[in-house]
């Protein structure tokens, strides 16, 4: 799969959020990227940044958040496109609960990890 097909399942995926959700999201950004740091070679996704849950009267002029969906473990995980459309969607999930204060543990009891 190319890199734009990869990325308009990101942005599709995005839009797939309920818009009062999207609404609330606050000073993030997503990329794409093809490969994680190679210490975790598997990694679909990354969240790095203050969850809005954590963020205070001194949270101001800073850097915004990221998220990052990594191409590379996506299309060798899924053998098919399918199953990209719907990892895609997981791990944009995924990622976003993390900036709305969700941990691994809750999105692991939610279905979502």
């Amino acid at each position: 799969m190319s890199r734009d097909a990869f990325e308009s399942l990101v942005s599709d995926a995005l839009d797939q959020i309920p818009p009062q959700l999207a609404a609330m999201m606050d000073n993030v950004a997503v990329f794409v990227e093809d490969e994680p740091d190679p210490a975790t070679p598997d990694l679909l996704g990354l969240y790095e940044g203050t969850p809005l849950t954590e963020r205070g009267e001194w949270y101001a002029g800073v850097l915004p958040d990221r998220i990052i969906v990594y191409r590379g473990p996506t299309l060798r995980l899924c053998p098919t496109e399918e199953l990209v459309v719907a990892e895609v969607r997981t791990t944009v999930i995924h990622e976003v609960a993390h900036h709305f204060g969700f941990d691994d543990d809750e999105l692991h009891e939610l279905g979502w990890s």
